[in-house]
């Protein structure tokens, strides 16, 4: 079978929040006939470089990625929408990921989005004769969303490939309506039916959003289309069959796997190779190691601890749960673990406020409760900072509000020296365990308090400095999967101008769902993935 598509993928850097920290777009899909909703964050700013690949006939869809480098001019287009950051921020706190979660039914927790390294995509056709769009690779989201031809009113459809429905003779109405909120803006739309072509396969009556409204200027500048969702059919807003299913079901692919392999060689312009129903054993060495997928609906299972060199970090050594996704630059990972990172490696992060309050007023006696035995998680309330639950602090604020004693303000600073606290707790434990002194415990606690990241932000690191930073390694099926300073620090830019960014960012997800992990590109970059949806795991191996 021979196979063609166009590929591309885009390393590129923005801020969000500040000038230095990277853009999030946080979406909130609604359906008229359902009323669950889902977080989707997108990161935009892509520019599209076709690349042709054919493949023989071993009945694999092989996809080539092409990468590129970048351009001042998605820079500057990433800083006239920086102001997403506090819409972001809303967002996250109205949808439970720093607070108490609800039912598992009504939350879903989507990777987010970092779209700094490099973000893979490609030429799909929809309709007959196909209609060509340029779609996102995701396997954080479900759903096939192309711009509409009806989209009338924002400029951005008029700069990007439009589906025309009476230009394809397969075309069928559907017309449930779609809303996806962002932090920026918003994509409206409604549901169709029709062909969709991958390469040389057809995947018949595929279920599809027309995108209707794109008024972001982050769809402005973005020169990708739309999104082509790789994840489980429990996220797809309006329960649309994703594609991938419909790939399978329709015996278009060999096996019900598809794998990445992401070339992270910043010489090579070969970005890699994504591979529907099976994987190339060129692509990887030795044996993959197979976890359970333990939450259907992203790709996510349980990892146990997280080292910095060879030392624990704390926080997931009793384990913790991760989520691989393909359109996630970076790592995310709890604030307590990103911090020491960052302390590590000499990033420079946020300094914070609230952090050095706590440790100058509760420092010394969350030492003196540790000592004493007392139970870590109870700790933070019997100090006042938070409730507790049964199982972890609870921000005092939420009490606060609950009784109306309390302004929003305060509630958010009550749920900012929660956090801190909680955090606190988790460092001095890894202190005491190395049998340091009290001093030097309080003085640690300062260090880390310099090295908070922003929020959900990026950490830039001296690029002459990498040989002197520390490996980090991550525990995955029992085995260590470890990451050097020159993979998990990506570098934008040539020569003097460049600037080196630390892989990793901060996310805080708490229990039952956290903490949580996000391994993106930069992980996938050094370990060739596989995405088993017959057997619901996923499997990596050392990448060639």
């Amino acid at each position: 079978m021979s196979v063609k598509l166009n590929i591309s993928s885009f390393p590129f850097h923005f801020p969000c929040f500040t000038s230095k920290s990277s853009l999030k777009l946080v979406g909130v899909i609604r359906m008229e006939t359902i009323r669950k909703t889902t977080t989707v964050t997108l990161f935009l700013f892509i520019l599209l470089f076709p690349i042709v690949f054919s493949t023989p006939n071993d009945r694999l869809i092989r996809i080539g990625l092409k990468k590129i480098k970048i351009d001042r001019n998605n820079q500057l287009a990433a800083h006239l929408d920086s102001k997403a950051g506090e819409a972001l921020k809303a967002s996250i706190r109205k949808y439970g990921l720093h607070g108490n979660l609800g039912e598992p039914e009504d939350i879903d927790i989507v990777a987010l989005k970092n779209y700094l390294g490099a973000q893979y995509f490609g030429e799909i056709g929809i309709g007959t004769p196909p209609q060509n769009f340029t779609v996102i690779f995701d396997t954080g989201s479900s759903n096939l969303w192309v711009p509409s031809s009806k989209c009338y009113f924002s400029i951005s459809c008029y700069l990007h490939s439009r589906y025309k429905s009476g230009r394809s003779r397969t075309y069928k109405a559907n017309g449930k309506r779609a809303d996806i909120q962002y932090g920026t803006g918003a994509i409206s739309g409604f549901f169709s039916e029709d062909h969709v072509t991958v390469g040389d396969l057809v995947v018949k009556n595929q279920e599809f959003i027309e995108a209707t409204r794109e008024p972001s200027i982050t769809f402005l500048v973005a020169k990708f289309d739309g999104i082509l969702g790789l994840g489980f059919k429990e996220i797809s807003v309006g329960n649309a069959v994703p594609v991938w299913y419909n790939m399978v079901k329709q015996g278009l692919v060999k096996e019900p796997v598809f794998s990445f392999w992401l070339n992270r060689n910043p010489e090579d312009d070969l970005g890699g190779e994504l591979v529907f129903g099976g994987m190339d054993p060129t692509h990887y060495k030795g044996d993959h190691t197979y976890v359970p997928v333990t939450h259907k609906g992203y790709w996510q299972f349980d990892m146990g601890d997280f080292l910095i060199g060879d030392q624990t970090t704390g926080l997931c050594a009793g384990g913790c749960s991760a989520i691989v996704d393909s359109g996630t630059s970076l790592l995310t990972g709890p604030t307590a673990i990103i911090a020491q990172v960052n302390h590590a490696i000499g990033a420079s992060g946020v300094v914070s406020q609230e952090c050095k309050v706590v440790v100058s007023e509760y420092g010394a006696t969350i030492i003196d409760m540790l000592l004493s035995k007392d139970q870590p998680m109870k700790i933070c309330s019997q100090i006042g900072l938070c409730t507790f639950d049964g199982t972890r602090g609870v921000s005092m604020g939420i009490e606060s509000v609950v009784n109306d004693t309390a302004g929003k303000d305060s509630g958010n600073l009550g749920d900012a020296l929660c956090s801190v606290c909680e955090m606190a707790v988790v460092w001095a434990q890894n202190q005491l365990k190395q049998n340091q002194t009290q001093e030097n415990i309080i003085d640690y606690f300062n260090q880390l308090c310099e090295r908070l990241p922003s929020p959900m932000g990026e950490s830039v690191v001296d690029c002459d400095s990498l040989a002197s930073m520390p490996s980090v390694s991550f525990t995955i099926g029992g085995k260590i999967f470890e990451l050097t300073p020159e993979q998990y620090v990506l570098k934008v830019g040539e020569g003097e101008v460049a600037q080196c960014i630390s892989g990793f960012t901060a996310l805080d997800v708490p229990p039952p769902r956290g903490p949580l992990w996000i391994l993106g590109d930069v992980f996938m970059g050094q370990y060739h993935t596989v995405f088993d949806h017959g057997n619901v795991q996923v499997g990596f191996a050392e990448a060639t």
